[in-house]
Parts: C-alpha cells; sequence; structure tokens
C-alpha cells in the first residue's frame, strides 16, 4: 500500500478537534520558518503563535535523539534552528485517540549544506484545555555512511 503525500493546506480542512490543531501547529511552524525567522529581530518571543497551542507550564518534548526539552528550551531549539534552516512538510495521514493524536508526516529539510528528507510520527497529546502537553518524535532515515550499521548489509532500503 502506497500513501499519497499531500499538503497539510490541502487535507486541514476536512480534520477539526485536536486532528485539526495538530495539523495548525505544523503550518504555524511552516509559516514562522519561511517569514519571520529570516527577518531581523526573530527571537524567541516569534515563536507566540506556536505557544498559543501549548501548555507551556507543563509541556515536554522529546526529540529524535531521545533528548528531553521543557518548553523554555524547546522555543530557544527551535529558534537556533529556525533562522538557518529551511523545511516543509507534506501529509501522510493522522489519527487522533481520546487526548492523543498520531500525525505521520514526510519532512524536508535543508540547514547550509546538509539536507534530508524522513518520515516522522509525531504523538501529540493534549491537555484538558485542548493545549499541547507532550510531544514524542519518531523519524525514518536513510543509513548514515560509515562501518557502524555493518549489521544491515544486505537490508534492501525503499527510497
Amino acid at each position: 500500500m502506497s500513501i499519497v503525500l499531500k499538503d497539510v493546506t490541502d487535507v486541514i480542512d476536512n480534520y477539526s478537534g485536536l486532528s485539526r490543531k495538530t495539523l495548525e501547529y505544523g503550518l504555524v511552524t511552516k509559516s514562522i520558518v519561511a517569514g519571520a525567522a529570516k527577518e531581523p529581530g526573530f527571537s524567541v518571543d516569534s515563536w507566540a503563535p506556536l505557544a498559543d497551542l501549548i501548555a507551556v507550564d507543563d509541556f515536554v518534548r522529546v526529540g529524535n535523539f531521545k533528548e528531553v526539552m521543557n518548553w523554555t528550551d524547546y522555543v530557544g531549539f527551535l529558534t537556533a534552528w529556525a533562522a538557518n534552516a529551511d523545511w516543509d512538510c507534506s501529509f501522510k495521514r493522522i489519527t487522533e485517540v481520546g487526548n492523543i493524536v498520531f500525525l505521520e508526516l514526510e519532512e524536508r529539510s535543508a540547514v547550509g549544506e546538509f539536507k534530508s528528507v524522513v518520515n516522522s510520527l509525531t504523538v501529540y497529546e493534549y491537555d484538558d484545555n485542548a493545549k499541547i502537553r507532550h510531544l514524542d518524535v519518531y523519524l525514518q532515515m536513510p543509513l548514515p555512511e560509515g562501518d557502524m550499521f555493518g549489521s544491515y548489509d544486505g537490508v534492501e532500503i525503499s527510497g
């Protein structure tokens, strides 16, 4: 089964509730990275539109390297990254169960000469006020160069 990739703006109106809020999170991030992050004066305060979706006092993000950040740490990380990055994504699918939303995307980014295309699954946990309180990020990506992954020799990697 093949998943057809779509632009988030083309699918957001098909969703409501927490699923829609999750898609809005991605669109707000994309807008800030493409716009405000490239302007003079860009700072952690520039993430206020994203903060409106977050339970900032309770927020925890566990990233793709199992790093754990609170909102202050995360917005600092985003600020440093966004100023030097281009980022875009395509929608794969979304599933909402209770206060949890699972969002699958193809994410494309470039920071300087480094470019990547990854499949991501992010688990969004919402509080009782429909604010994001927890994110868990999981990625699929091509194997890095080197001998570290020799045990994968002969394993077919799909493009």
